[in-house]
This record gives structure tokens, sequence and C-alpha cells, in this order.
């Protein structure tokens, strides 16, 4: 009996003794260990480092599209609303920009009870993906969706307004700060072919298609704004008195050497003069 009580308190003494050993850190692995870890396609040397990710583009899908996934390089609209990721403050949304104004039978604007024009609903952004029009966040964040889908993507500031951010018009919308992160929920409403612009001769791609030149509206809001001061250039008109056909082109007249009479050829001589008659 006494030996079975030593035993058991042996035991329990030995496993209390290591519930208060401290358990050892695990271990960080070497730099050299996730440089190894990256696969390399034949002929690229290997190297050791520090492996670093300096920024990264996250897409959170929170409603898949039914339709057609969108393709690359086409007139896309969408709906938007972007934020501040540091407070979460609204900047823009394209469902703060009233659509185009409302017309009566007659062209005529209607008003509304205040004796303003009412205007109709909210219209989506429309923009040439893949093109640089809009920040790149933007632009590469909305590829892969589907016509219907809904996206939350989150841009870090290198991929936004950069360093300088983008001032606002005045204090009441003070644009986006320097470095700013944002978040952007988007709606892929429709997607179309771009416009093309008449070609002049000489111009065009290889395979004899013509070379796509859109002619976009104002976008509105953060993304779609074009930077400040950037007015669009008039076309020249031609000088006054002249048309737009340009006048036929007259060949040169052709020059040719005066005749001259052969070297033998006397000068002619006047005829005499009739001699007088006697009466």
């Amino acid at each position: 009996m006494k030996l079975t009580l030593f035993a058991f308190a042996l035991v329990a003494g030995t496993v209390a003794a290591a519930a208060q050993t401290p358990a050892k850190p695990a271990t960080a692995p070497h730099p050299a260990a996730a440089s190894a870890a990256i696969k390399l396609p034949p002929g690229v040397p290997p190297v050791h480092g520090i492996v670093r990710t300096a920024f990264s583009l996250r897409i959170e899908d929170y409603k898949l599209g039914t339709g057609p996934e969108a393709e690359p390089n086409k007139l896309y609209k969408v709906h938007y609303t972007g934020w501040l990721a540091s407070d979460g403050h609204k900047f823009d949304s394209s469902y703060d920009h009233p659509g185009p104004p409302e017309l009566d039978k007659d062209s005529k604007p209607v008003l509304g009870p205040d004796g303003n024009p009412k205007h109709s609903a909210p219209q989506p952004m429309a923009f040439p993906q893949g093109m640089g029009r809009l920040i790149p966040g933007f632009d590469q964040g909305v590829n892969g969706m589907r016509i219907g889908g809904k996206r939350r993507i989150f841009i870090p500031w290198q991929l936004a307004y950069g360093a300088k951010g983008r001032p606002g018009p005045d204090a009441t919308h003070p644009g986006i700060p320097p470095k700013a992160d944002l978040i952007f929920d988007v709606e892929l409403v429709e997607v179309a072919d771009l416009p093309q612009s008449p070609m002049r001769p000489g111009m065009g791609m290889p395979g004899g298609r013509p070379m796509p030149r859109p002619q976009m509206p104002g976008q509105p809001g953060a993304p779609g704004t074009p930077p400040a001061g950037a007015t669009a250039t008039p076309a020249t008109p031609p000088p006054a008195g002249t048309t737009a056909t340009p006048p036929a082109t007259t060949p040169p007249a052709q020059t040719t050497a005066p005749a001259t009479p052969p070297a033998s050829t006397p000068p002619s001589t006047p005829p005499p003069a009739p001699a007088p008659q006697s009466h």
C-alpha cells in the first residue's frame, strides 16, 4: 500500500514539473530557406536573400455575377463607391452623381417642384479597361469579374494616388491624402466594345484591323476624374476664307522653248515703193 502511494506521488510530481517548464519558442525560418522555397524555372540561378512583398492588391467577391466573364480591353460600365481605408470616409460614389436631365416630348427639360431641371437615375461610369485611364488598382481590380457581380477591392496607396495623393477642389471635398490606401465596392453592369474613330490613311494595326481610339466622356469621381488642370484641347478651326476641301492641284505648265528661225533664212525685205505716174 505504501509502495503504491509513493509511486503515485512520484508520477504526480513529474507531471507538475513538466507543466511548470516553459515551452521552447519555435525557431523562425532562416531567410535563405524562404528564398529557397520559391520555385524557379530552369535556367534561372538561385539567390539567397530576404523575401519581401512590397504591396499587394486584394479583392473580395461578395456577389458572383451570373453573366459572362468580362473580356479585357473593353468598355466597362460600373457603379462604384470609394472610402479611405484609414477612417472610412466616403470620398466618391457613382450613385451620388445624377444622370442626364429628363426631357419632355418637345425635348425640353422637365422641371421639378423646386423649379430646377429633373435628372434621371445615376448612371454607371464607363471607362476603357486596361488602358491606364484609371488608377492601377481600380483598373486591375476588376479583372475576372462577371456581369452582375459585386467586388470589394483593397488598393494600397502605391496602386492608388501615390505619395502625393490628390487634392480636392475645396475644403468640403479635401480629396485623397498622401499615401492613402483605398477601399472600393464595384458592381460590373455592362461590357461593350470600344468605340472607334475614323481612320486616317496609313494608320492601323497589323493584320488590317483598325486601331481603336476611344473618345471617352469625363468620368465622375476619384477613379475616373481627369487630373487637376487637365482640359480637352479643342480642334483648331481652318483659317477664315478657306474650305475643308483642299483645292485641286494644277499640274505645272509645260515649258517649251520659243521657236527660233533657221539661221539660213534671211529677214523679209519690204516690197519697193511704186513709181510715180506721169500725166
